[in-house]
């Protein structure tokens, strides 16, 4: 070991120790660095052959929007990082491709095959990653907790979307749509990436199996029968009941009135 203890006296020691820990720092940024890359560039094992052909649907339906590369435009924002997920939400729906510029977008017939919203979110994701779109394995709600999504609903979701999901009015002319038609995905999607004036409910946020939980609530309330007939509500005949009270009132104030001023006439 004396050779060791005289090479670490030698002056340039110190010079070779520090050049060598940048070398190996180096080396594994660039390992890490191109690991993530080809994940990039291959999200989620996507064949190359699906990309290319997202490409070309990119090309043709969006870019005119959105730029060629999806970096944005002064029409519409970049797609870089929104994710696979983001893309197969509003293609899936109908809201993309936007019929009105600058509009709210709303749920409207969907244009494309579900290959081809697969292509072109395949190549939406591999320009920067982002929330991938979720399984069937992720969105079933088999064993869900249904008191704990009614709970989790009316705290985060509620004053938009209605305790029912049945959607409501907001600020500046905006609307919460109604959760009557989205279906497992597409609800799973929408807590993930925050479409329109909505917030992005992220894993870390409300979990993978609380936003189960949540689903489970949406699609069985909207299931059950309207108890009252209409659905002023949604909590039975106590609503109906207000309703054709205070309209029973007012037809008879209304007529009161109308027979008093008939006898004052003549």
């Amino acid at each position: 070991m004396s050779w060791i203890t005289a090479l670490r006296r030698r002056p340039a020691a110190g010079y070779a120790v520090v050049l060598l820990g940048l070398v190996t720092v180096g080396l594994g940024y660039t390992a890490l660095t191109g690991q993530g890359a080809a994940s990039a560039a291959n999200p989620g094992g996507t064949s190359p052959a699906t990309i290319a052909q997202g490409e070309k649907l990119f090309a043709v339906t969006c870019a005119t929007c959105h730029g060629i590369d999806g970096q944005g435009t002064s029409q519409a924002p970049s797609l870089i990082g929104v994710g696979a997920a983001a893309v197969d939400f509003q293609m899936s729906t109908g809201r993309m491709p936007a019929k009105e510029l600058g509009a709210e977008n709303n749920r409207a017939p969907v244009r494309y095959t579900p290959e081809q919203i697969h292509a072109i979110a395949s190549y939406v994701e591999s320009l920067g990653g982002g929330p991938q779109v979720p399984s069937a394995a992720q969105v079933s709600t088999s064993g869900a907790n249904t008191a704990l999504g009614q709970s989790l609903f009316i705290t985060d979701c509620a004053q938009c979307h209605n305790f029912d999901g049945a959607g409501g009015a907001l600020t500046y002319g905006k609307a919460a749509p109604p959760l009557t038609h989205a279906t497992n995905k597409q609800i799973y999607e929408a807590m993930l990436t925050g479409p329109e004036a909505m917030p992005v409910f992220s894993d870390t946020t409300i979990t993978p199996s609380q936003k189960r939980d949540i689903i489970d609530y949406v699609t069985r309330v909207r299931a059950e029968p309207n108890p009252g007939g209409f659905s002023l509500g949604r909590i039975g005949p106590v609503t109906e009941g207000i309703v054709g009270f205070l309209g029973g009132i007012g037809v008879l104030v209304f007529l009161a009135m109308w027979i008093t001023m008939k006898r004052r006439e003549s």
